[in-house]
């Protein structure tokens, strides 16, 4: 675990395709919150609770393996929303593996409760866990468990 100067954890936030719609794209399922809303609170979040943040949004598979890729350099744990690539991205799964750092899948929706191909995550089982359907609080509650996670591999 690299520590920075202020002794803060780094987390790395991916959030894949269509997330950046978030506000206009099925507001039923999603809610209201915007993009860029959702993103404040989170680095508002991470701030309070000690964890500096780096964040990416992509709508490309190879640019979310790359993050994936340079966050072994960096990064202490990896919180990330695949959207769509979480049901057939076994390449995002085998990068998470391959860095090696603690990962959070999160998603805003219930997928349980949803369509059945959405049932189904290839990531999962390169991560730590899984947090689902608790909109925004999916990612509040990922920065919580990464936070934990990590200071328990310190003991």
């Amino acid at each position: 675990m690299q520590l920075t100067p202020s002794g803060s954890l780094r987390v790395l936030l991916l959030n894949g395709p269509n997330l950046n719609l978030l506000g206009q794209r099925e507001p039923d399922i999603y809610g209201t919150m915007t993009f860029e809303e959702l993103n404040k609170r989170i680095r508002d979040y991470a701030k309070e609770i000690g964890i500096e943040l780096k964040s990416l949004q992509s709508n490309h598979e190879g640019a979310l393996i790359d993050a994936i890729h340079e966050a072994a350099d960096w990064a202490d744990a990896i919180v990330i929303n695949p959207g769509a690539y979480t049901h057939y991205s076994y390449a995002i799964a085998d990068a998470l593996k391959a860095v090696r750092l603690p990962a959070i899948e999160v998603h805003l929706s219930n997928i349980h409760a949803r369509d059945e191909f959405r049932r189904t995550s290839v990531v999962a089982p390169a991560t730590v866990g899984q947090i689902a359907g608790f909109g925004a609080m999916s990612y509040l509650l990922a920065l919580q468990a990464a936070k934990a996670i990590v200071q328990q591999g310190r003991e």
